[in-house]
């Protein structure tokens, strides 16, 4: 059962909170209504503390920075927890790196490389290190849980616990974190590599995906997992993997609309919001698209994109 988050009192904290928080300006589609509670802890030890004197029928929805999310117009019921600065930091000890959970993957990336530490993967990852942690993000051939040794979390109960691999139980673009769970750091081991070669192989990476990507349009990343092709923990397997955009594409979908939602002509695995748009019409169109991809090759295409909340308040 879940809590009235009208009516109940917000537990005394040293972070920030606000009511009927807009999210639409906080997702990279810039689509979506209000969360009900909008909550910025302070520090670890704040947010652990608020989380145990939180009704535990609330339910709590923690966001990044909303690169891989639509919020749907109704908004949230709950409590919505964004980490801020004090969850940012990056330290690199040897070969291993240790990142806040707000802490945006190129900026990870770039910082690892210039200590001589190949995190490269990261770079051209939309999104902050807990959202990449939660979903095994990947790129190139390589996948959170290639470097990933462990990371500090909160619990929905407030106790702030250490998890190791076999904690989350890593595959592709899936983990079991526990929910209402608070990621709050990570930390990875990678290979050495020449600061200078590094930085050249990122410059590289960032030329091929704006050449490949709709990088200058709202976006939130590729809209649909790639169907086939990777072992448990995600790697994938090149010779087997199938594309979701050449299935889009053999369906006739490249773009394709709904009011101001559209497939991108770029790269048909991109959802954009061509300035109109509505949570519901990209919703409605990724729908679409699954429908008439099935029908068309008999495959069904499962969602990247997060989608949270309620289509309306009515």
């Amino acid at each position: 059962m879940t809590a009235d988050t009208d009516t109940f009192t917000f537990p005394d904290t040293a972070g920030r909170v606000s009511r009927d928080r807009d999210l639409s300006g906080l997702t990279w589609l810039r689509v979506g209504g209000p969360a009900d509670w909008f909550y910025q802890p302070a520090d670890p030890e704040d947010l652990a503390a608020t989380l145990a004197a939180l009704d535990p029928a609330v339910e709590v929805f923690p966001m990044g920075v909303g690169s891989n999310l639509i919020v749907r117009d109704g908004g949230l019921r709950g409590v919505v927890i964004r980490l801020g600065r004090g969850f940012n930091g990056i330290e690199v000890d040897g070969t291993r790196v240790t990142a806040g959970a707000a802490a945006l993957d190129a900026h990870v990336a770039r910082k690892a490389a210039e200590a001589g530490v190949d995190l490269t993967f990261l770079r051209t990852i939309p999104g902050a290190i807990g959202g990449a942690v939660r979903m095994n993000a990947g790129c190139y051939g390589t996948y959170v849980a290639d470097r990933f040794v462990s990371a500090r979390a909160v619990t929905r109960d407030g106790r702030i616990v250490t998890l190791v691999p076999d904690d989350l139980n890593f595959r592709y673009r899936q983990t079991d974190l526990a929910p209402g769970a608070v990621l709050i750091e990570a930390t990875f081991e990678a290979p050495e590599g020449d600061p200078e070669e590094l930085a050249a192989r990122m410059e590289e990476q960032l030329a091929k995906r704006d050449a490949t990507q709709p990088t200058k349009e709202r976006t939130a990343g590729s809209t649909f997992r790639n169907p086939a092709g990777h072992s448990s923990t995600g790697q994938a397997d090149d010779t087997h993997e199938m594309k979701a955009w050449t299935l889009i594409d053999g369906a006739g979908l490249r773009g394709a609309r709904r009011g101001g939602a559209q497939m991108s002509e770029k790269h048909s695995n991109f959802l954009i919001n061509t300035g109109e748009a509505s949570a519901a019409d990209l919703e409605d169109l990724g729908e679409d698209v699954r429908k008439k991809v099935f029908q068309s090759s008999g495959i069904t295409l499962h969602w990247e994109v997060m989608r949270i909340g309620e289509r309306s308040r009515d």
